[in-house]
């Protein structure tokens, strides 16, 4: 799969945050957009992803699995977690399952990220860490070969970065993408670089 955005423009709140922006990206490769706060990296994930249009410009999807709707080829976790606070870990992941049409269990994918042991805990309990890590848990219960997201880091403990970087390099590792707006390094070796300047 191919990810190809071209000429691409946006403005919100009568402000421009960029313009004539392009890059491809091809399987095996992450992006990560960088930047101050403000300069439009979480815009930029939400055009992909089909949630803003660009006011000038085009993003196209490409190769195999392109002809499928892309919201089902792309996974899009943003700066929040979107954690049900009143359901349990295993819960949380079972509605997501429900949601995204993936895997009928979540146990292994609370194993990767390290919480299996709060399967049955509401996450309410959980802590800031552990909720990024519930939700970072979402990539692995539908595979789709895009990921999109947004500081996908914040509040991990240094062995919680460490699980996220290995997973994201087998990710990539069986020709996924990754596009991630982020302020830290992500210990993915060979990723390119998109910074975007303005903002406050």
């Amino acid at each position: 799969m191919r990810l190809i955005a071209e000429r691409l423009g946006l403005e919100r709140g009568g402000r421009r945050l960029f313009q004539d922006l392009g890059f491809t990206l091809a399987g095996g490769e992450a992006l990560l957009v960088t930047g101050p706060n403000g300069a439009g990296k979480s815009s930029l994930l939400l055009l992909i992803a089909g949630l803003l249009r660009p006011t000038e410009g085009r993003i196209e999807l490409g190769g195999q699995g392109a002809e499928r709707a892309p919201a089902t080829v792309m996974h899009f976790v943003g700066h929040l977690d979107g954690v049900k606070a009143a359901l349990t870990a295993s819960e949380n992941l079972e509605f997501m399952r429900a949601l995204l049409g993936g895997r009928p269990d979540g146990t292994s994918a609370l194993a990767a990220l390290g919480i299996e042991r709060l399967a049955d805990l509401p996450a309410a309990m959980f802590s800031a860490g552990q909720k990024r890590r519930l939700a970072l848990a979402r990539l692995l219960i539908a595979p789709r070969p895009l990921w999109l997201l947004d500081e996908p880091v914040t509040s991990l403990d240094a062995d919680g970065q460490s699980v996220f970087a290995s997973l994201a390099r087998a990710h990539l590792q069986r020709g996924g993408l990754i596009v991630a707006a982020t302020h830290a390094p992500l210990g993915v070796d060979g990723a390119r670089e998109l910074k975007l300047g303005g903002g406050a």
